[in-house]
């Protein structure tokens, strides 16, 4: 297909011409197959994805209804797209219409949408879900041309991907001849992203398009004056040297890793900024409105710089971003690739971007990113089943938008990749659970949401479940939150219930970049006015980002290989030095065990770097075991790189504690007994919808939704342990919460590769670790100075070379 000529004179007017993955994308929509496009950021990946929907409305062509259908990970970037989107088309002067629906869309506007679709949508995962629900989804899919899902990697692997390819196989039901397009930039497996996007995984219906390479990103390693500090993620040493850097651009965008990070590096910059450069902070907790207008004064270049967390990881089109900063390490290289892609946002001219790594393991944790950038190596997350509580909840959806045939909906259930592997037997028990609840629960008429028709259909058993269905979907599963609110009712944004149960009347914290203090708690609302005297920030409880398994096998890599330690900073290359002389460096698949006695106690430190979710495991379990030999444990802390478990009696045989039997006999144990299988099962029920989380003009508390989902808990264990949730629960607990799969590779290496070493004193490897020692349940960021003067203290130790 030739490009329509109001296309190729757009290109022209502006000085461009469309790039050769932009043409090839096109041809394969002509051709009408499905494609993955991989193309570096600036490249002009979403106008590609476009290109041929607006090639078929081009030359006074028309479509009635909806025509594309656009999914994105976030709402901020569908707005983004949206007024990126409009400008060619009414420059063109294309009779497109373009509209975003997502959870902050009126409920009039989504109504209409429903029956009056405009020719382009951008959505999310959750909101085309939602829409598949409506019994005029059938309607309003069934002309639909294409699919694009942008940003492909952020969500494929987890129950967003699960939850959005069965919404693909049902959409593909609708409109058989539906094509599916993905981009992304940062695809570390190029074919698990063909299949995951391909009907019934079939890899050959999905072409790969590959953009040409743009300039390599100016990429650096932040070295102040200061040493590199023992311990600490923040960052906050280098904070007067980040202020000068904002200074000397035009713009900068300071990525965090937590919400909790964000704010305490805004407050540290605005502490010293005598200059009062317009800062902006930008992270998911915010309200919708804050966050709206500090897009819109980035958008205008009203900022100097923007503290933000990943709610700006994505796609955010802002070409006029001149740097971009990471504060703490990247935990992978993919991830820092999608951040470094923010800045500059052109394609020939290089991005730049600096690391500012929070310790010295950080360090070499930052070069590991650097390195793997530089060398254009990715990683990602690997692709697994699909969950039973998605199935559960799109079946219920399903069941909203009219009767089913069985027979029919396991064929398209079976067509999405996640689900290829379900049998019958499979979708029955999750078809059994959401008709009445399961064996244990059938008694009860709540649980009972579906009905067998006398011509084997299956529709729902009374109109109220389709409601209570809509107020409840959704897959991401936060913390109960308390809106925090002025008196005249504004809106700041959310806080998590467990944070906001601390605080009393007059208590002050910092949020939303402002001192507040407490008014007074009322239902879920959390009443606040200003206050210059705030302290504490709100931390949450979102999973921490895991170590990716690629630059972890990088790390260890730079401790054995000597030569290249003179790369880095002298107090790195010193520490490193000074641990090869007194104990040992761990071969690349080799588990080093240091004990040594230290202010009368035992320690026992393992250096896996497997990250902190596989540690804090394994240090649960350790203790366990030490426990039932008599070793008497008095505690573990873990980071991303190492684990120490001290208590009253030393460790002679470490090699007998960490034997790969502990997963199949202490870990089932454990996890059935631990809060960790309920708080699996938390997330599962509610889900699956068997829990809601509100009802119409009524929200639930956090602690009402725990309270019912551990009752519901503790009647499946007694009464039908093989329950499907409680089987969902599980492989949740094992994959996602303990990592146990790089749990398990450990303790598999370690049979044969374990190096212990018996030292008189702490070894210098071990002082990052230790210092966390007691502080590892205080958000990152509020102790760096007591953990910097306790590191010196301990370090001075460590470094002796006697």
């Amino acid at each position: 297909m030739a490009l329509p000529e109001i296309i190729t004179d757009w290109f022209a007017q502006r000085g461009w011409a469309p790039r050769q993955h932009q043409l090839e994308m096109l041809e394969q929509a002509d051709a009408g197959r499905h494609a993955l496009l991989v193309a570096s950021t600036g490249a002009g990946k979403t106008l590609a994805g476009f290109l041929p929907t607006l090639a078929d409305f081009a030359d006074g062509g028309s479509h009635d209804g909806l025509h594309t259908l656009y999914i994105s990970p976030l709402k901020a970037l569908a707005h983004d797209i949206q007024r990126n989107l409009l400008t060619p088309v009414t420059e063109m002067g294309l009779g497109i219409t373009i509209e975003t629906r997502s959870g902050d869309t009126p409920s009039d506007r989504k109504a209409r949408q429903r029956a009056r679709p405009p020719n382009i949508l951008l959505t999310t995962p959750e909101s085309l879900s939602l829409l598949l629900s409506y019994p005029e989804s059938f309607e309003m899919f069934a002309g639909l041309k294409t699919v694009i899902v942008d940003e492909v990697h952020a969500f494929a692997t987890g129950k967003r991907g699960d939850l959005l390819n069965l919404s693909l196989a049902r959409l593909q039901a609708i409109a058989p001849a539906l094509r599916r397009v993905a981009l992304s930039a940062t695809v570390a497996d190029a074919d698990a992203y063909r299949a995951w996007l391909a009907p019934y995984g079939d890899i050959d219906t999905v072409a790969l398009v590959e953009g040409e390479p743009g300039a390599e990103p100016d990429l650096s390693i932040l070295i102040t004056d200061d040493r590199v500090p023992w311990a600490g993620h923040s960052g906050n040493y280098a904070v007067p040297q980040v202020l000068e850097e904002i200074g000397r651009n035009q713009t900068t965008l300071v990525f965090c890793n937590t919400r909790f990070l964000a704010e305490f590096i805004f407050q540290k910059l605005w502490e010293l900024n005598e200059a009062h450069l317009p800062i902006g902070i930008h992270h998911g907790s915010l309200s919708v409105e804050a966050r709206r207008k500090v897009e819109g004064a980035m958008a205008r270049g009203e900022l100097r710089a923007l503290v933000a967390t990943a709610s700006l990881d994505l796609g955010v089109d802002w070409g006029n971003v001149d740097c971009v900063i990471q504060m703490g390490a990247p935990k992978g290289s993919s991830r820092l690739l999608q951040r470094i892609g923010r800045a500059n946002h052109r394609l020939d001219s290089p991005s730049r971007a600096i690391l500012v790594p929070g310790n010295r393991f950080e360090f070499l944790e930052a070069q590991a990113a650097f390195d793997a950038v530089t060398e254009g190596q990715r990683d990602g997350e690997s692709f697994r089943p699909g969950g039973l509580d998605v199935l559960a909840q799109h079946i219920m959806g399903a069941a909203c938008a009219g009767p089913f045939h069985e027979d029919a909906l396991l064929d398209e259930v079976q067509s999405a990749l996640p689900y290829s592997g379900i049998d019958r037997a499979a979708f029955e028990r999750v078809l059994g659970f959401v008709e009445n609840g399961g064996y244990s629960l059938r008694a009860y008429d709540k649980f009972k949401r579906l009905v067998r028709l006398a011509d084997g259909t299956w529709r729902l058993a009374h109109p109220k479940f389709a409601a209570q269905y809509r107020l409840n979907a959704g897959i991401i599963v936060d913390a109960a939150m308390l809106e925090v609110r002025f008196k005249n009712g504004r809106s700041l944004g959310k806080v998590e219930e467990n944070f906001a149960a601390q605080l009393a009347p007059g208590d002050t914290f910092i949020f939303a970049g402002m001192g507040l203090e407490v008014e007074r708690i009322n239902d879920m609302d959390l009443l606040v006015k200003a206050s210059s005297k705030a302290s504490q920030i709100p931390s949450y409880g979102g999973a921490r980002m895991p170590l990716t398994t690629h630059l972890s096998q990088r790390v260890r890599n730079f401790l054995t290989d000597r030569a290249s330690w003179s790369r880095f900073p002298d107090d790195v290359r010193e520490w490193l030095e000074m641990q090869d002389w007194r104990s040992a460096m761990p071969e690349p698949d080799q588990l080093l065990v240091e004990t040594f006695p230290h202010h009368g106690r035992h320690y026992m430190v393992c250096y896996p770097f497997e990250g902190w979710n596989a540690h804090q495991s394994l240090g649960m379990l350790l203790t366990r075991r030490m426990e039932d030999r008599g070793l008497q444990p008095m505690g573990f802390v873990a980071n991303d790189y190492a684990l120490a478990v001290w208590g009253l009696k030393p460790i002679p045989d470490p090699g007998a504690l960490l034997s790969a039997d502990i997963l199949a006999d202490e870990f089932t144990d454990w996890v059935q007994n631990s809060y960790l299988l309920k708080r699996a099962f938390r997330e599962v029920a509610v889900i699956s919808g068997l829990v809601e989380r509100q009802h119409p003009g009524k929200k639930k508390s956090g602690r009402q939704v725990t309270f019912s989902t551990d009752l519901i808990y503790d009647v499946l264990r007694k009464y039908e342990p093989d329950h499907v949730l409680l089987e969902a629960a599980w492989a949740d607990a094992r994959a996602r919460m303990t990592d146990v799969g790089r749990l398990g590779d450990l303790l598999d290496r370690a049979v044969g590769t374990m190096l212990h070493v018996d030292l008189d004193r702490v070894s210098p490897l071990a002082v990052p670790v230790l210092v966390m020692i007691g502080r590892e349940s205080v958000a990152q960021g509020s102790t760096d100075d007591a953990l910097l003067v306790e590191a010196e203290s301990l370090a001075a130790t460590a470094m002796r070379g006697d």
